[in-house]
């Protein structure tokens, strides 16, 4: 458990609930530098693991060197240990994780012990907890000066598609005036999830309507028709949304040699402009449920990547030819120009939105005022 050195009450204090996976820890262990350097106690609760990862495994600062950021380590529950992913599965999710998923709903009573006792030492007690840890924190009603608010750590589209697939019409009219662009096929879920994880899903987000509001890792450089619409359903609730992306860093200075990816980044740093391409050869592990929305989103809405094979033709092997032909339109097409010119002109919209007066810069003070109000 951390240990707490200032007791004196505080305007308002910050509790991070993730989900201990990776892409989930990572996402909040970076907000929670952003509201820390408000001069905001933040207390990043996880498992001891977990919170060991999270602080290994982060990129561009030093989670160690900020001392409003307190880690609050829970022992991690029991639960059967992972089998090996079926690679044959039809159902193209990391299933072997789903155990330790349904254990975190075990870390309820700690979580709201913790919650309790943190409540003594501010006057707004913030938690802003994964959309999958709804359960863990729901004890939070009980005590009098603390408010919940919801992280999605996936894309708006993601979400929208997802919650609202009622607003699909609004998609052409609003996003894309490409008619082939959002089909059924390429909105589709099918073969993302496992049947248990559904469920799991759907019992957290019933916990959504304790909230005071929701957080995203996005801005509206990216997808403010998404977020727009997304802005509207909670404001018929009577409640806020901040889009407060990117979390991470986005100037990296690298400094010594030590830094992660040195070497290959030097190497990268010594390359003519536009002179080099990426090609991911595939993953280790199966994807997550809103990769195949997130290549809609990429490719068919922002238009600043392409695809190698559509998603509809998951079960067919990507073969060499499809790998070329992906490349030489990249490389060597006017419309892969067009391409890496948007990825380029999106990427400062990017910086310049996390500088002072930019869109993510904006709505972060806006969070702020309203947690410290």
């Amino acid at each position: 458990m951390a240990n707490d050195k200032n007791t004196s009450v505080s305007p308002a204090a910050v509790v991070m609930v993730p989900l201990p996976l990776q892409g989930h820890l990572n996402q909040l262990l970076h907000l929670s530098r952003l509201i820390s350097n408000h001069n905001i106690p933040v207390h990043f609760v996880s498992t001891t693991t977990h919170c060991r990862q999270a602080k290994l495994r982060v990129q561009g600062w030093n989670p160690l060197a900020i001392a409003t950021i307190h880690f609050h380590e829970l022992q991690t529950p029991n639960y059967v240990t992972p089998t090996v992913p079926n690679l044959n599965s039809t159902t193209k999710f990391p299933s072997h994780l789903y155990p330790l998923c349904e254990a975190t709903t075990q870390l309820r009573l700690p979580v709201a012990s913790l919650l309790r006792k943190l409540s003594t030492t501010t006057r707004r007690l913030v938690i802003v907890h994964d959309s999958l840890m709804g359960s863990v924190i729901q004890d939070f009603v009980s005590i009098p000066n603390a408010e919940s608010y919801t992280f999605h750590s996936v894309s708006a589209f993601t979400i929208l598609l997802y919650t609202l697939r009622n607003v699909l019409k609004q998609f052409h009219n609003n996003i894309t005036t490409d008619p082939e662009a959002l089909t059924n096929d390429h909105l589709s879920f099918e073969d993302c999830f496992t049947a248990e994880f559904k469920k799991f899903t759907a019992m957290q987000h019933e916990f959504t309507k304790l909230n005071s509001g929701r957080i995203y890792n996005s801005c509206r450089i990216i997808e403010q028709p998404m977020l727009d619409l997304l802005e509207k359903e909670e404001r018929n609730r009577n409640k806020n949304l901040w889009a407060l992306g990117p979390f991470n860093p986005v100037d990296i200075k690298r400094t010594t040699k030590r830094d992660k990816g040195y070497r290959c980044l030097k190497w990268l740093d010594k390359q003519k402009p536009n002179s080099v391409i990426f090609v991911s050869f595939g993953t280790t592990i199966s994807f997550t449920k809103e990769q195949p929305t997130n290549s809609v989103l990429v490719t068919s809405i922002l238009k600043v990547g392409l695809t190698v094979k559509d998603w509809k033709l998951r079960d067919e092997t990507v073969v060499a030819e499809d790998v070329e032909n992906a490349v030489r339109l990249l490389m060597d097409s006017k419309e892969g120009a067009e391409l890496r010119r948007r990825a380029v002109e999106m990427g400062g919209g990017l910086r310049k939105s996390v500088r002072e007066d930019g869109g993510s810069w904006l709505q972060l003070q806006s969070f702020i005022a309203h947690i410290t109000r």
